[in-house]
C-alpha cells in the first residue's frame, strides 16, 4: 500500500509540474497535423501603404496556411519541415496579391528560452517597397519590447534583424534557408513575461511575383532537423515516473 505522504507527495509533484508547463505555446511544432493554437488572418496587397505591411490590417481576413508533411519545398529544394512531422507554409507560390499572417499569445510563459525555426521563400521581384516579402516579430507583451524582427523583401532587408540569413538563388527565387532562432529569456528576465509572435508573408502588389515562407518547432526545445520535437508536458511527466521508479527501488 502507498504511504499517504508518498501519495500527496507524487499529487503535489503531478501539480507543479502541470503549473510549470501551461503557459506554453499551443501546437507550436504543428504535431497536432492542425493549427489549433494559431490564428490565420489574410487578404490582399496592391501596394498602399508601402512595405511592410502591419498584419493588424489582415486580422479576420481568410489566411492562407497550410499544414506541410515531409518532402522537399518544389522551388529551393529544402525540407519543408525542419522537426518532427509537420510545420506550417503561410502563403503559397501563386502570384495572386495575396497576403496571409500567423499569430499566437502566450501569458506568463514559465521556461527560460523560445525557440523556433522558419524558411522564406521569395521570387526576384521590384523594389523595397513592392515586392513580395515577408515579416516576422516576437513581441514580449509585458515591457511592450520586440525581441525578434525579420522583414526581408526579394529586394533586400526592409527592416530589423537581418545579421545572421544568407540568402541563396534558386532561379528567379531566393531563399533565407531554415534558420533557428533562440531568446534566452532567463538572461534578459523574461522569463514569466507575455509573448505573443506574428509572421506574414505577402505577394509583390502588381499580381506578378510571389512570397512565401514556413514555420516550425516554436516552443521552449530547440527544434532538431528532421527529428522529433519533444513535448515539454511529456518530458515533465516522465520525469516524474523516473522520479516514482527511483522511490520504489529505495524502499526495497
Amino acid at each position: 500500500m502507498i504511504k499517504k505522504t508518498h501519495l500527496a507527495a507524487a499529487l503535489a509533484a503531478l501539480a507543479l509540474s502541470g503549473q510549470a508547463w501551461s503557459a506554453t505555446f499551443v501546437n507550436g511544432g504543428f504535431e497536432d497535423g492542425n493549427l489549433n493554437g494559431w490564428t490565420g488572418g489574410g487578404g490582399t496587397w496592391f501596394g498602399s501603404p508601402a512595405a511592410p505591411v502591419d498584419p493588424a490590417n489582415y486580422i479576420g481576413g481568410t489566411p492562407n496556411n497550410t499544414i506541410m508533411t515531409g518532402g522537399n519545398d518544389p522551388i529551393t529544394g529544402a525540407a519543408r519541415v525542419y522537426g518532427g512531422s509537420h510545420s506550417v507554409r503561410v502563403n503559397d507560390s501563386n502570384n495572386n496579391y495575396s497576403v496571409s499572417t500567423l499569430t499566437q499569445s502566450v501569458a506568463n510563459y514559465t521556461d527560460n528560452s523560445i525557440f523556433f525555426a522558419w524558411n522564406a521563400v521569395l521570387e526576384a521581384s521590384h523594389g523595397l517597397a513592392d515586392s513580395d516579402y515577408f515579416s516576422l516579430t516576437l513581441v514580449d507583451n509585458t515591457t511592450q519590447t520586440t525581441l525578434v524582427n525579420r522583414a526581408y523583401s526579394s529586394a533586400g532587408a526592409i527592416g530589423g534583424g537581418a545579421q545572421g540569413v544568407t540568402w541563396t538563388q534558386y532561379g528567379s527565387w531566393y531563399s533565407s534557408g531554415w534558420v533557428v532562432e533562440q531568446i534566452d529569456l532567463a538572461a534578459l528576465g523574461a522569463v514569466g513575461h507575455d509573448f505573443t509572435l506574428t509572421l506574414l508573408a505577402s505577394d509583390c502588389p502588381y499580381g506578378g511575383h510571389a512570397g512565401y515562407v514556413y514555420l516550425d518547432g516554436f516552443g521552449a526545445v530547440n527544434p532538431p532537423t528532421g527529428g522529433t520535437v519533444p513535448v515539454p508536458g511529456g518530458l515533465a511527466l516522465l520525469c516524474i515516473g523516473m522520479l516514482g521508479l527511483g522511490l520504489a527501488r529505495r524502499k526495497h
